[in-house]
């Protein structure tokens, strides 16, 4: 079973694609978007394998969502610009669907995805991309030191001493980075577990600078630190 997702900035062309998919045995239909940032982050989180991705999109074409994506899913074009075609399949798509999408041309991409399906086709990255003023910018999990709510940013604290700060919130990294790789230490950190140096009291020493441990965080984040494993 794939599970899928539809990028497109137009409304009637996702509910086309949407009913077509639900109309299939093997594919299960995870979400549909007019935001291909909020897309990539589906993808990058490892919940869906197929994408039906639009290229004529404002806020990132679809070109560049492949390019931020690689390999982790699989992708089927969808555009009423025939002229991109040849660009698209550089990018090894496993069709290219030409607007309107009939139920026939539909039918004929589905049949080119490999068969069977005995597992997934991605894993989770060790990496995510998040919008720093008018830019994507990749994170590694590795450069991570820690994270840190600052008013209405998050600043994400790099071992190479950059620091990119972005509008997303700290809820939001604590659901999308990895919990066996970054504990919530407190209402305004995240810390990456593998950079801690020591554990004293309520805090921590992180790169030669303390954070608190917040009560609401303590038990969870000391059961991490003595069982590992327990994630």
């Amino acid at each position: 079973m794939y599970r899928c997702l539809v990028i497109d900035d137009e409304p009637l062309a996702l509910n086309l694609l949407a009913d077509y998919i639900r109309q299939t045995d093997v594919l299960q239909l995870v979400d549909i978007t007019t935001s291909p940032l909020k897309g990539l982050q589906r993808v990058q989180s490892g919940e869906a394998d197929l994408v039906f991705l639009d290229i004529h999109m404002p806020e990132l074409t679809g070109i560049e969502f492949m390019q931020l994506a690689g390999n982790n899913c699989r992708i089927i074009l969808t555009t009423a610009y025939p002229e991109f075609a040849l660009e698209g399949y550089e990018y090894n798509v496993v069709d290219y669907l030409l607007k309107p999408v009939s139920p026939e041309r539909f039918n004929k991409a589905i049949q080119k995805l490999p068969a069977p399906y005995p597992e997934k086709i991605t894993g989770l990255a060790d990496y995510l991309f998040v919008k720093s003023e008018y830019k994507l910018v990749r994170i590694d999990f590795s450069n991570i030191l820690y994270l840190e709510a600052m008013r209405d940013y998050i600043a994400i604290h790099s071992i190479d001493g950059a620091r990119t700060l972005t509008l997303q919130s700290l809820s939001y990294f604590e659901n999308e980075l990895p919990s066996h790789l970054f504990s919530r230490i407190h209402k305004s950190y995240i810390v990456a577990m593998g950079r801690i140096s020591s554990v004293e009291k309520n805090r921590v020493l992180i790169n030669n600078r303390q954070l608190p441990v917040g009560e609401t965080y303590r038990a969870n984040f000391l059961k991490k630190i003595n069982d590992p494993k327990s994630q």
